[in-house]
């Protein structure tokens, strides 16, 4: 089979693209801007999922699930919160459809609403209104409940997996009875987030404060991962938000103290998206598709037989089924591919394809030899190793996978990192695409003249910064911060 993919160097969106459609990650919805997630980009997707929702549960959080339809006025309570998405929220008016005369189907005009409802773009709102139900006192908190849910925001420009009008997420919203409690829940989630994103999905992050411009709208601070992808732009791969007392003075949720006076409840919020996924694709890929860090690949080892007739394929199994009882008992995700129909070349093609991280090559020749042949994918290369060490090398060779993966991402963005003192170097370099570490006031003229000239915006205000001795990079005034610009998706 031939990949039919456009290699990376010659067109980064186009290849991106490729790979997700050749690979059955994913295909265009029917309604613009949507999305299907086919199994195998859901069975990533379920990976991720499922050691963000372990280390979740591991510090305390529970999850729920809240209603997709919100009440329009729930999000006025709100406004400035809404004002960052009120352009992408979508609408229902009406609650049926009808037939006409001509057999066709058009909306009940008799079915208008009397209050218009708005398709979940996020939940806080929805969520407060509960927190004003069940929070009365200080032994009520704190709440940490984790929800995982599809939110729709009406995306004039899409890209799969990046920004789509559907997509899924996880979204956090904890309640706490003390601004300190509710920060230190705040960053307890991003170090989950860097941990993971580092780990597991072998992608090494920046982790900061967001600018005031770059902050979600109804945070009093705004924390964040920012990953580099391929293409040298930077990508917002989850957000950490301390909501201070915001939200709870909003839908005036209290709580008695245990001085007995009340008190607005204080907050925190956070989430991150399929947009990992995409992440994952331009971080680890190449012009031969996906590369799959082995902790989150559904299936982490495929063996690929070589038989001419059904007696040659069964010799394989017999062979190698004590192999696949030990593979199965140490929990390795592998896959027999024993399709007659198809030849070892296209099948080695399409594994390639989707990036698994470990292929096994089995024949006659293996056999006789007590020698199997093995495929890296993450450094296309070939090994031999003996049967009786196969089970081991494997073990190894996947723990190697998943470090060298993230040694060479990490390699990459600090090759493509600059510490730079004048404007003209900032300029060159954000053209070029990268990170540049630099001054910056603090001021939001400067920030939108930045961005406004280059395209680049603050990525992130480092926690390990020292802007005693520099200078704003725009303006020459001395620098409040260190930041981290770059242009991103």
């Amino acid at each position: 089979m031939s990949k039919g993919i456009t290699k990376k160097s010659e067109d980064h969106s186009k290849w991106y693209t490729d790979v997700i459609t050749k690979a059955q990650l994913a295909d265009y919805g029917p309604v613009k801007g949507t999305m299907v997630i086919k199994p195998y980009g859901f069975a990533i997707w379920e990976l991720v999922k499922d050691e963000f929702d372990k280390q979740f549960k591991a510090t305390g959080h529970q999850n729920a699930y809240f209603p997709l339809f919100i009440p329009k006025s729930f999000l006025a309570k709100e406004a400035d919160h809404v004002e960052g998405f009120a352009k992408e929220c979508a609408i229902v008016t009406h609650s049926r459809l009808m037939a006409d005369e001509d057999n066709s189907i058009k909306v009940d005009p008799t079915s208008k609403l009397e209050e218009e409802i708005i398709v979940r773009p996020t939940s806080e709102t929805v969520i407060w209104h509960m927190y004003k139900k069940w929070i009365n006192s200080y032994r009520d908190l704190p709440i940490l409940i984790n929800q995982w849910a599809n939110v729709v925001r009406w995306e004039m420009r899409t890209r799969l997996f990046l920004r789509t009008s559907e997509f899924l997420w996880q979204e956090g919203h904890t309640a706490h009875s003390s601004e300190n409690e509710a920060r230190e829940e705040t960053l307890k989630i991003l170090d989950i987030y860097e941990s993971v994103s580092k780990n597991h999905l072998a992608i090494p992050v920046l982790t900061g404060k967001k600018s005031e411009s770059e902050k979600f709208a109804g945070a009093v601070d705004t924390y964040c991962i920012e990953a580099m992808m391929g293409d040298k732009r930077a990508l917002q791969a989850g957000t950490s938000h301390y909501l201070g007392q915001n939200f709870a003075k909003a839908f005036d949720v209290k709580f008695q103290t245990e001085n007995n006076t009340e008190e607005y409840v204080y907050a925190s919020s956070w989430g991150v998206s399929t947009r990992l996924i995409g992440a994952i694709i331009m971080v680890h890929g190449d012009d031969n598709g996906l590369r799959l860090p082995p902790s989150i690949a559904p299936t982490q080892v495929v063996i690929v037989p070589f038989f001419r007739n059904d007696d040659d394929l069964e010799r394989i199994k017999n062979y190698i089924n004590p192999y696949l009882d030990q593979l199965s008992n140490s929990g390795i995700r592998f896959l027999l591919d024993d399709r007659e129909k198809m030849s070892p070349g296209y099948k080695f093609n399409e594994w390639e394809l989707k990036g698994v991280p470990l292929r096994i090559e089995i024949g006659s020749k293996e056999i006789d030899s007590n020698e199997l042949t093995l495929f890296r994918r993450d450094i296309n290369e070939k090994s031999t190793v003996s049967s009786d060490k196969l089970i081991d090398y494997i073990h190894d060779t996947l723990g190697q996978i998943q470090e060298n993966l993230f040694n060479q991402a990490n390699k990459f963005r600090q090759d493509n990192t600059f510490n730079v003192d004048s404007y003209e170097d900032f300029k060159a370099i954000i053209k070029e695409g990268g990170f540049v570490r630099c001054g910056w006031d603090g001021t939001e003229l400067s920030e939108k003249q930045i961005k406004d000239e280059t395209r680049a915006t603050v990525r992130c205000i480092p926690f390990d910064q020292d802007p005693s001795s520099k200078k704003c990079i725009f303006s020459g005034n001395e620098a409040k911060f260190e930041a981290v610009f770059a242009k991103a998706y």
